[in-house]
């Protein structure tokens, strides 16, 4: 079992991070020169291979085991009014992933993923962070580490996600702690909540940043003084992925506001993971700026547990079936060089 002793042990085992192989990224690079396709006509598609290659560090890349994490937790600050549903909804939905009632159920299965729900301490809320740190720092470290060991080792590619009332404004705090701008910049509407529902969010988002702002220069301290226990595990288990040459795909807000703060302490921990999709809730475009991440997907999504991950999963199984089911142009007897009159012989002209 992985255990942290301390902030500042979690803090070095953030800074010493693998490498990818950037050999392996070359190798993909150079197949797709020879594909029969002029050059770059797949755009991204390519790009997602070669990514695929470096994080696993082999070529070709493979996708047949890949694991969807859904964590679940609950937030004291959800006294504070803040969102459209009661805590209780947490476990409800818990229950329903269990019974395969669910989106991410369905799109698991057609993403070919292994779906695992992991609920923490659902009967044991944070503590309201506009009244006190949400986490401890052993609760929070506790919570990394569970997040850490339920990475498979043997995985070849994770989709994170969360579910937990309240979690939308622990990752508009989260954000704006990192990034200042306040709750105005990053915080939404989250399960659906009307003019007088924001305003209470925004409100308490404001005060604790306030209540804080001592804490605001450590970005694990952020995590935990407003975070949840679900963004805790998230945060281990992206930790865990890079840690074992493991590719990742973020799903929405609050799920990418979880893996934030291992950017601000090393520039480049989140190589590795990909940002599946962009989420219509406030503040997800911003973040992703901020983080310099890229979304797979736009496809005005904002319900959680994964959802846009499992499906960006699809998108990664096109771009490697084309990778190693086509032909080069050896193989299939079609020149690779222009005409005389400047078309590509092969392809879309």
């Amino acid at each position: 079992m992985t255990s942290f002793a301390s902030f500042a042990d979690l803090r070095d085992a953030c800074v010493n991070l693998p490498a990818g192989d950037a050999a392996a990224a070359s190798a993909v690079a150079s197949r797709e020169a020879q594909l029969t396709k002029p050059p770059e006509s797949l755009g991204r598609l390519e790009d997602l291979v070669a990514w695929l290659a470096r994080w696993q560090r082999r070529t070709p890349p493979a996708l047949d085991r890949v694991n969807v994490l859904v964590f679940a937790g609950n937030h004291g600050v959800v006294a504070q009014g803040v969102s459209a549903y009661p805590a209780e909804v947490t476990a409800q939905m818990v229950a329903n992933f269990a019974a395969g009632g669910a989106a991410i159920n369905q799109l698991a299965r057609v993403a070919g993923a292994k779906l695992s729900v992991v609920p923490l301490r659902l009967d044991r809320p944070t503590a309201d962070f506009t009244a006190a740190p949400a986490m401890g720092e052993a609760d929070f470290l506790a919570a990394v580490a569970e997040g850490y060991d339920t990475v498979p080792a043997d995985a070849e590619l994770v989709c994170l996600g969360e579910m937990g009332i309240g979690n939308t404004s622990a990752a508009a705090a989260v954000a704006a702690a990192l990034f200042g701008g306040g709750s105005m910049r990053w915080a939404g509407r989250g399960t659906g909540i009307d003019d007088d529902g924001l305003a209470r969010k925004r409100g308490a988002i404001d005060r604790a940043l306030a209540r804080h702002a001592g804490t605001l220069s450590d970005p694990l301290v952020i995590a935990a003084t407003f975070g949840g226990f679900e963004l805790a595990a998230i945060l281990g288990a992206v930790l865990a992925c890079r840690r074992r040459h493991i590719p990742v795909l973020l799903d929405g807000f609050v799920c990418t506001a979880a893996a934030a703060p291992l950017a601000r302490i090393r520039g480049d921990a989140l190589d590795h993971a990909l940002a599946a999709h962009v989420s219509a809730e406030a503040g997800h475009r911003a973040l992703l700026d901020a983080l310099g991440l890229e979304p797979v997907l736009d496809l005005g999504m904002r319900l959680g547990e994964a959802s846009g991950a499992a499906l960006a999963v699809l998108v990664l199984r096109a771009a490697l079936a084309c990778h190693t089911g086509m032909a080069t142009f050896a193989e299939a007897g079609v020149s690779d060089k222009p005409s005389d009159d400047g078309e590509d012989r092969a392809g879309a002209t």
